[in-house]
Order: C-alpha cells, then structure tokens, then sequence
C-alpha cells in the first residue's frame, strides 16, 4: 500500500477552473456538459457528454424526501448522515414529509410540490422511499437538478423489475433532472479526509461493499476526493462519472468496480476522454467467467459483454484492467500519485540474493524491463559492497552494508544511473536495526530524486514502525504488501504513460462519411440471409479486398470453359447460401489442371450436394493461389459494443488454438498491428524454417478494410468471416480465399 501523500509525492495538477463555471469545449444543456463534435459514419457520437456534476457532489440546496428522526428507523441513520455531509460541504437541508412538522429541529415541508416556493432551486432530493417513480415525476415541476434513489427491487430482481426499472428511466429522461441508482447507497456521503495533499483517487462503484478497500486507504495516506456508487445505473452511469472525473483538477486517477456496462460505446467514449487528458482509469470488471457474469447480471440486471471484448476493448483506451480489490486501490494509488517516467529500467535491490532473484524472475516474466548495469556502475556499487556479490541487476548488498553510513551510497548510486527510472526494494521481513535503517534510507533517498523509489513491505504483521511510520509516512515511497502487487502497479504505470505519449483517439480516425463502396456493397445485401461464398467475395471486392479469379457456373462444360479463363491448376468448390462448411462434406477439389478433371469434379460436386440436400447456386471455379499463411479475419456483433473486427491464425488452426484479437471500431493503423502481435502465432508471419516473411502490411490493410466495412454497414451486416485469408510472402498482398456473411 502506499504511502502518505503530503509532501511532493505528486504529478503537476491540471490548470483548475471554476466549480460551478463551464469548461473550454463544454456546452450545457439540462445540467449536461458535451463537447462539440460530429459523428461517425453509422452516425454514432465521436466525443462522449461530460455531465456537470459540480452541484451532485457540492450541492447548495437538499432535500429529503422521506426525512425521519424516529430512532431504530433505518430513515432516521440516513438522515442523520446526510445532515452531517450536507453540513460539511455546506449545503442547506430540507426535510420532506407528509406528517412531520419538523425532523431533527428543521422544519418539514409536507409535499415535494412545495419545493418550487422555496424561493431557490434544490440541486439534489434524496429519496428515502420505496417507490421513486412518483416522486420523480412531481419533481420534474420543481426543476430539481438531481436525485438520489436507494430504493432497490428493480432490474436486479428479474423481468419485473427490469420493467419498473424502463418506467423510471423514462420519467427521469422526461423531467430534465439525472438520477443516481435505484439500487445504490450512501458512499456519494461518506466522510473524506481533507488534511490529505495532493492528487486523488476518484471512486466508481457498482456495490458500495466493494468500493471499501479503496475508501479506506485515506487511513494509509491516500487522498480520495470522490465516491460515485452507481447502483443500477437507471440514469447516470459509471461512463458520465468517468468523464466528469477526468475533468476534475484534483483526480490523478479513477478507480472503478464494474459489474455490468450499461452501454459500452458510452463507456469507451468516457475513456478516451481521460485518456486525452492522461488521466489513469483502473478498472476491475467482474464477469471473466460464466458464474461471475451471471451473479453479475442478478446484481445489477446488465449485460456483461463477452468477456474477451470486454478485455480488449479497455486496453484499446487505455483502461488498466485489475482483477483484486486489493489490486485496485495499490494500482489506482501508485498511478494517481506517480511522476511521468524518467526511464522505464527497473533495478531490483535486496539484502538477499534469493529475495532479488524471486523478484526479478517475476518482474521479467510481467514485461518489466531489468537492464543489466554497466561495468563502471558495478565497479562503483563494489566500492561499498563486497565483491563476490552480483550487482548487474538484481543489486545484492548482502545484509551488513545496509546498517551504515553504505547504505545511502548504493541507493544513490543506483538512481543515478540514466537508464534506471524505478527502484524496487523487497523486504521479505523486519530485522531491526537494519531494516529500520534502511527504510529510511530509501526514503530519504526518495526525497531527492525524480524516480520511482517502491518497497514491497513483506511482513504479515505490519505493525512495524519502519512499516507504520516511516515508510506509510513518506511522501514519496511507493509501500506495497505484495510482490504480485507492486509488480502489476509499476508495469501499469509504465504502461499508462507509454500509452498515453502521443495519444491519438481511435475515434479522430473513425471514417465520417461514406466511402464509395457502400453503394456497390448495399446491393450485394440480402436482408435476414446468408450470402453464398460467391456473393460474400463480391462483397469483399466492393471493399477493395483482394479475392480469386473465379466464375461461377452451373455446368460441367461452362466448368472447363471457365478453368481456361482462370488459368489452371484450379480449385472448384460447390457454392450456396446455406453452405457453410464445404470441406467436410467434401464439396472442394483442389489442383484440378485438365479438362477431363473439370469435368468429373463438377459430377461429382453436384452429387454429393444432392445427396447432402444443399441447394446450390453453382459452382466456382477459382484461381489457385499460391502457399502463404492462412489467416482469419472477421466482423461479429456484441451486446455491449456493436460491431467487433477479429483477426488470428486462419483454416483449421483457428478452431484448434483460438488464437485471435480483437477490436471494437473505430481503430487505426496501430491498434491493427497491436492485434498482431497480440497473437501467440504472430512468429509465423515472420517466416518460420526457411519460410519467407508474410505480408503484413497488406494484412493490416485488409483488417482496416473490414472494419469500415463494418462501420459502414452496421445495422446491415451481423457477421462475416473471412477464412482463409492468405497472407502472401512480403510484397505479394491478401488474398480472401474464402468467405461467409450473414445480413441482418
């Protein structure tokens, strides 16, 4: 866990502007900030809404409806704490009531009605009732700006109350007013420490119970400024407090627990948002297996998204996907508070050679880079360590130089080696006086460098002072528990930065009007059909995909006039729109070189389709390209985020490894080679035992194809799959050898 953050533990903080004023870039309409921008092709928004929330969190003016001071009532806590919130962030409260005169000594109001005379507008009404959707309605005509429903008994419970749910979210699009929940709590009202500096962490939680272990880190120094328990997101959303959050000068960074994404276009519109302004989202997303996405589905009655998706659509904006909550606030933490690198070597350094080697074979597995020091820096690091120790990287001191005036020496010696930019020192274990010592070492060394200085804390007792008092009270030491932790925060940190030098937003590069191809490709479209092989390949042709010399044709002889035109060798395949697997029902020949071959292949095609019972458009006779790597490349719908582009090792291999990527468009030419190397085969198109290199620009060109088409015709087409698409030796291009679509 991290440290104290007084002192100068602290990124620069953003330029700040006025609570209450409008942004460069924002309009508000009905509360909501948006920035201007168009559309993309499909007609989609390129630029999310950043919603003004100033007066949700910092209200003037609430009212609570449902008020209570009758002791034993569960109202009656509620109220309680929001009159002591209201008090801190100075807001007047009040209570609403049907038949208390007053609660707490402050007068009642009788009806929600009466608000409008209250001479100023409310800015938030809490709901302490159990149905909302009335209320709602009637405040709508106080123009309240924002309201709160704990109420729970909606999409969570089933169809029912899914319905219940539509029903609020209705009413609440017709009164201009946003909504927190139903379904949440009271987190947004918790008590925050103000005597922490410096910037912080803002919290999204779908379950207030799990947002927990982030909140209390403020008991470990860690400054949190905001708490946005979304519940079941009727309105509000976790996406708007993203852009909200990303925006706010005082948030280094914003941790969020998710259970369902209510729309992922929203969501990823929200991260890139913070992605341009360089603010860190770390996420854990709960639904990686079938059980979790189910329970997650009951809790907060939303799509989980195919969990791969979900996965590569978040890496794609920048999103840091943890899986612990303990992961979470130490990512989140380290992230919010961090410098910008200085370098990205990291240096193991220890007091045990065992404790260095451990550490440094997991941070290497992880992709931390560990540079082997130079000679001269060892030679310097020999003068206060002995020289039979290894100092390369892992640096091992051997215990005694770590107890005298040597041990500041090694860590300054360490730190300032250029290639160095984060120093990681793990202590397995407390051995006072030494350990004392060196704690405080490090962080007297931290004071006056611009690196990373992180100890991993290894002790299960963490009661120690060295622990408790010098380094949680450091301003600048990053403290963590776990190897596994601190080894995950310092690579997402590094990763954050890399990703976010030179951001360029996959949504400047989505296509705003459409491309001449969409004409010829519409007419190719058969609505609720498959198109046959021959009718897909056109479609790809209409893109500018390359795909064979082929005819189709419905006799023999026209067969063999055709295989003239193609040149032989030649390849024949049976073609229909309900024909999906051709080669194991055997209706493809391959290398056909003669007439008489033509012939008897094409008897032979019609047969086995008669017999199978396939209807069959004809046959193709095709151009026979020559060997390469067979690739797969294909556009799929997801609940969550619509069109998805795929890409990963074609023909058989694509059902024995499952070796895809994905990407949700828009995407540009970097995302399409990231998905490349994401790939477990991407050796292969490298040219593996004398096989010559593929090519993969005119891959990536083909995978840019098939994503505008997907743009373009979204709504129109629900798959394809393109497979194999033959990837030719370097310089020779793509050819679609095969292909199926299904049109919606």
């Amino acid at each position: 866990m991290l440290g104290s953050t007084h002192g100068t533990f602290t990124t620069d903080l953003r330029a700040r502007v006025d609570a209450c004023g409008e942004q460069p870039g924002r309009t508000v309409v009905h509360g909501v900030a948006a920035v201007e921008g168009d559309t993309d092709v499909s007609g989609r928004p390129l630029h999310a809404p950043v919603p003004d929330l100033d007066r949700f969190f910092r209200p003037r003016v609430v009212a609570v409806v449902g008020a209570s001071d009758t002791e034993g009532r569960p109202r009656t806590g509620i109220t309680r704490q929001l009159l002591d919130w209201a008090g801190r962030v100075g807001a007047r409260v009040v209570p609403v009531h049907p038949t208390r005169g007053s609660v707490f000594g402050i007068d009642c109001l009788p009806s929600v009605d009466d608000l409008a005379a209250l001479g100023e507008p409310v800015d938030l009404a809490v709901l302490l009732v159990a149905d909302p959707l009335p209320v709602i309605e009637r405040l709508a005509e106080s123009k309240v700006r924002f309201a709160v429903a704990f109420a729970s008994g909606f999409a969570e419970t089933g169809e029912a109350g899914a319905r219940a749910q539509e029903r609020l979210a209705a009413a609440v699009g017709r009164s201009g007013m946003r909504l927190l929940g139903p379904n949440t709590n009271l987190n947004a009202f918790e008590r925050f420490r103000d005597d922490l500096e410096g910037p912080a962490v803002a919290l999204i939680t779908q379950s207030g119970h799990q947002g927990r272990p982030v909140f209390t880190m403020q008991e470990l120094g860690v400054r949190l400024s905001h708490w946005a328990p979304t519940g079941n997101e009727a309105d509000l959303e976790t996406a708007d407090f993203i852009s909200y959050f990303a925006h706010r000068p005082e948030v280094g960074a914003i941790a969020c627990y998710v259970e369902g994404l209510k729309d992922g276009r929203s969501f990823l519109l929200a991260a890139d948002q913070a992605a341009r302004r360089r603010v860190p989202v770390v996420a854990v997303k709960v639904g990686r297996t079938e059980t979790g996405a189910r329970m997650a589905a009951s809790h907060t009655g939303k799509l989980t998204g195919a969990d791969r998706v979900v996965d590569a659509a978040m890496r794609q904006f920048g999103v840091i996907r943890v899986d612990g909550l303990d992961q979470l606030q130490d990512t989140a933490a380290l992230l919010a508070r961090a410098r910008r690198p200085v370098a990205d070597g990291v240096v193991v350094y220890s007091i045990s050679g065992g404790t260095g080697a451990h550490f440094s074979d997991l941070a290497t597995a992880a992709g931390l880079k560990l540079p082997t020091l130079s000679a001269a820096k060892q030679d310097e690091l020999h003068q206060w360590i002995p020289p039979y120790l290894s100092v390369a990287n892992p640096v091992d001191n051997g215990g005694h130089p770590v107890g005298d005036w040597r041990g500041r020496k090694i860590i300054d010696a360490i730190l300032a080696d250029p290639e160095v930019g984060v120093l990681i020192c793990p202590i397995t274990g407390p051995f006072p006086p030494m350990s004392d010592k060196l704690a405080q070492d490090l962080v007297d060394a931290a004071e006056r460098t611009d690196k990373l200085v992180c100890v991993v804390w290894g002790s299960p007792v963490g009661t120690e002072d060295a622990y408790r008092t010098t380094l949680l009270g450091s301003s600048r030491v990053a403290t963590f528990r776990t190897f596994g932790n601190c080894i995950g925060a310092v690579r997402a940190w590094l990763d954050h930065h890399r990703f976010t030098t030179g951001y360029r937003s996959p949504f400047d590069e989505a296509p705003r009007t459409p491309s001449p191809s969409l004409r010829k490709a519409r007419a190719l479209l058969r609505p609720g059909e498959r198109l046959s092989e021959h009718a897909a390949k056109q479609l790809l042709r209409a893109y500018g995909i390359r795909v064979p010399r082929e005819q189709l044709v419905t006799s023999a002889a026209a067969a063999v006039r055709a295989a003239g035109l193609v040149g032989y060798p030649v390849v024949m395949k049976a073609s229909g729109a309900r024909l999906a697997h051709k080669t194991e029902l055997g209706l493809v020949k391959v290398g056909l070189t003669s007439a008489s071959q033509i012939r008897d292949a094409y008897r032979e095609l019609t047969d086995i389709a008669r017999y199978e019972g396939v209807d069959l458009d004809g046959v193709l006779v095709c151009q026979m390209v020559g060997r390469g790597v067979e690739m797969v490349v294909g556009v799929s719908q997801d609940s969550l985020f619509g069109p998805t582009v795929t890409v990963g090792l074609g023909g058989v291999l694509v059902e024995v490894l499952d070796d895809t990527a994905v990407r949700v468009p828009p995407f540009g030419e970097r995302q399409a080679r990231d998905m490349l190397g994401e790939l477990r085969g991407r050796a292969l198109l490298d040219g593996v035992r004398g096989a010559p290199a593929a090519d993969v620009d005119a891959l990536v060109e083909v995978v840019l194809r098939v994503q505008r088409m997907a743009l373009e015709l979204d709504g129109e087409l629900a798959e394809l799959d393109v497979n194999p698409l033959m990837v030719l030796p370097r310089g020779q291009g793509a050819v679609a050898l095969d292909a199926l679509a299904v049109c919606r």
